[in-house]
């Protein structure tokens, strides 16, 4: 490890030259192994993703907080330690907090993009995005991810809107925020579980080095905030729309009347959906992180910046 010229950022000697260099570099986050998925089904998930970056001829830099350290570009060994002993949920708002305690953090998507912003890294590949909650009209629960994409010059590439969540107010938010919304080979919406959605957006890429094109020109267009890459799940393990939404409901239905709320209720519901599921949305939720992975790593390439 490194120490970066941002405060309290160490990062592999491997990111941190390919950074220095103009090279492609693709952030990760950690929470799909500290919280998303059981032990070892979340390691074995994040090293996938991580080879997938490779195999795309880009150099993956996978994010957490590690005694009292931002690490950019973990260890396998560490990695193992966000599995087995308890990694906060690290948002923006929790980085001070937990590196001031030389605690352990997994970021959640906005808490990467914190930092791939802090540290230069202009692409980042997740599973889904959080928005806003349902029912966010009573409570105002509101995901900081969509204030990260506001303002974070980042290609970010998921499977879409997480769909447990209220899509068409996120969408709206995404449009209030200025963030592009780019269907990667679909003219809809993907929601995570699924490829299929009644929401149409504006602009589709077909090709990595298209994605890289339309990223260029929005900011040497000054604009300031994230363009979403919105790339479906393998159409083989998708769910069916109106199986996805039953699973869905059911598990939101038991985090109400469980109490859970604000963080915890990602995922618990996640959890809910993959039991109920008898392991198919695990399998998908696999897939696309994997695959979006290696969907960042190929516009990362294609960039002439990296």
């Amino acid at each position: 490890m490194t120490r970066h010229p941002a405060p309290f950022v160490d990062m592999t000697r491997e990111v941190e030259e390919s950074l220095v260099k103009g090279g492609p570099v693709v952030a990760l986050e950690t929470t799909l192994v500290a919280h998303g998925f059981p032990h070892p089904v979340g390691l074995e998930t994040a090293l996938a993703a991580e080879q997938a970056v490779r195999d795309a001829g880009a150099v993956p830099a996978t994010i957490g907080l590690v005694d009292g350290a931002v690490r950019v570009g973990l260890t396998r060994a560490e990695l193992e330690r966000m599995a087995l002993e308890g990694a906060h949920k690290v948002g923006p708002r929790d980085l001070a907090p937990v590196l001031a305690d030389w605690s352990l953090g997994a970021t959640t998507v906005a808490g990467t993009l914190a930092v791939a912003t802090l540290c230069g890294i202009r692409h980042f590949a997740t599973g889904g995005i959080g928005g806003v909650h349902r029912g966010a009209e009573l409570g105002f629960d509101v995901s900081a991810d969509l204030v990260e994409l506001g303002r974070s010059q980042v290609c970010v590439v998921s499977s879409g809107i997480k769909s447990l969540l209220d899509v068409g107010r996120t969408l709206e938010l995404l449009e209030t925020l200025c963030v592009p919304v780019v269907g990667f080979g679909t003219p809809v919406l993907p929601l995570f579980y699924t490829g299929e959605s009644d929401y149409e957006i504006s602009a589709r890429v077909d090709t990595a080095a298209q994605a890289a094109a339309l990223c260029r020109i929005h900011w040497e267009l000054d604009r300031r905030s994230a363009v979403l890459i919105a790339n479906p799940p393998p159409a083989d393990l998708a769910l069916a729309p109106e199986e996805a939404e039953r699973l869905i409901e059911g598990a939101l239905a038991e985090a109400r009347e469980a109490g859970i709320r604000g963080q915890r209720v990602t995922p618990f519901v996640l959890g809910r959906i993959h039991a109920a599921s008898g392991g198919r949305s695990e399998a998908v939720n696999r897939a696309l992180i994997v695959g979006n992975a290696g969907v960042a790593g190929a516009i990362a390439a294609a960039s002439p910046d990296g």
